[in-house]
C-alpha cells in the first residue's frame, strides 16, 4: 500500500520540474492528483507522462475564478482534499532603485495572493488531518542582491505556515514550508555554465538539486511519516543556506 493511498492532492504551479516530479511521486504512492498550470499544452504533456489518476485544470492561481474552476473539478469528481502543495511562484529580479511596479505586483499576486487563496478556497473540501505544503526558497533567509521583493514574498510564506498551522489546529491540518535550493528546472535551461557553477558552488556536494530530490521531501511532508512535523520550514538545499 502506498503512503498516499486513497488520498486526493492538489498541486499548483505548472507541469514540469518540481511539480511534475511531485505529481509522479504522489501518483506512485496511490494518490489522485489534480494539477493546475497556465499552459494547456504542458498540462496535456504532463498528464500523458504521469499516467494514473491524474487530472489537469488550466489556470492561474492569481485569478480567483480559475481557482474556483480547480475546486469545482475536484467536487465534480466526487473527491475531497487531503493534500495541497501550493508550488506556484513568480520570480523577477530587480535591484532596489529600479524595481518596477508591475514586477512587484506580479510577484505578490502569485506568491502571496495566489498561495493564500489556493489554500483558503480548498478548506471547504479539506479532510481533517490533511497536509498543506507551501513552497518557500532559500531566498527567504538569504540577502542576495536584486531579489528583495521575491525574497520578501518567500519570507512571508514562512509566516503563513506558522499562522495557518495555528488557525487549522482544531482540524488537525498540518502546514509546512519546503524551501529548495538551486534546482535543475526549466528556469535554468538557458543559464550559462558560469551561472550554473556559481549557483552550485555553495552547495556542499557541488551540484544542483534535482526535481525528484525536492519531490521526495514534499512527499515526506504530505505523508503520515511527517505526522509530528508542523508549522516548520524544511530546507532541501544541499546545505546552501545552512552554513
Amino acid at each position: 500500500m502506498g503512503k498516499l493511498n486513497g488520498k486526493t492532492a492538489i498541486i499548483t504551479g505548472g507541469s514540469s520540474g518540481i511539480d511534475l516530479a511531485t505529481a509522479k511521486r504522489f501518483i506512485a504512492e496511490g494518490a489522485t492528483v489534480f494539477i493546475m498550470g497556465r499552459r494547456q499544452a504542458q498540462l496535456e504533456a504532463a498528464v500523458a507522462a504521469i499516467g494514473g489518476d491524474i487530472h489537469a485544470v488550466q489556470g492561474d492561481v492569481a485569478n480567483l475564478v480559475d481557482l474556483d474552476r480547480l475546486y469545482d473539478a475536484v467536487k465534480q469528481a466526487g473527491r475531497r482534499i487531503d493534500i495541497v502543495f501550493a508550488n506556484a511562484g513568480a520570480a523577477i529580479a530587480g535591484h532596489l532603485g529600479a524595481i518596477k511596479e508591475a514586477d512587484f505586483d506580479a510577484i505578490i499576486s502569485v506568491n502571496l495572493r495566489g498561495t493564500l487563496f489556493t489554500v483558503q478556497k480548498a478548506l471547504p473540501l479539506f479532510n481533517a488531518h490533511g497536509a498543506i505544503i507551501l513552497t518557500g526558497s532559500i531566498a527567504g533567509v538569504k540577502g542576495r542582491a536584486g531579489r528583495s521583493v521575491y525574497a520578501a514574498s518567500k519570507a512571508a510564506l514562512r509566516s503563513f505556515a506558522r499562522t495557518w498551522a495555528s488557525d487549522l489546529k482544531e482540524r488537525g491540518i498540518r502546514v509546512n514550508l519546503i524551501s529548495p535550493g538551486p534546482t535543475e528546472t526549466a528556469a535554468l535551461a538557458n543559464a550559462s555554465t558560469l551561472a550554473r557553477n556559481e549557483l552550485a558552488s555553495p552547495i556542499l556536494r557541488g551540484s544542483l538539486g534535482q526535481p525528484d530530490e525536492i519531490a521526495a521531501a514534499v512527499l515526506f511532508l504530505a505523508s503520515s511519516d511527517a505526522a509530528f512535523v508542523n508549522a516548520t520550514e524544511l530546507f532541501a538545499d544541499g546545505g546552501y543556506a545552512q552554513i
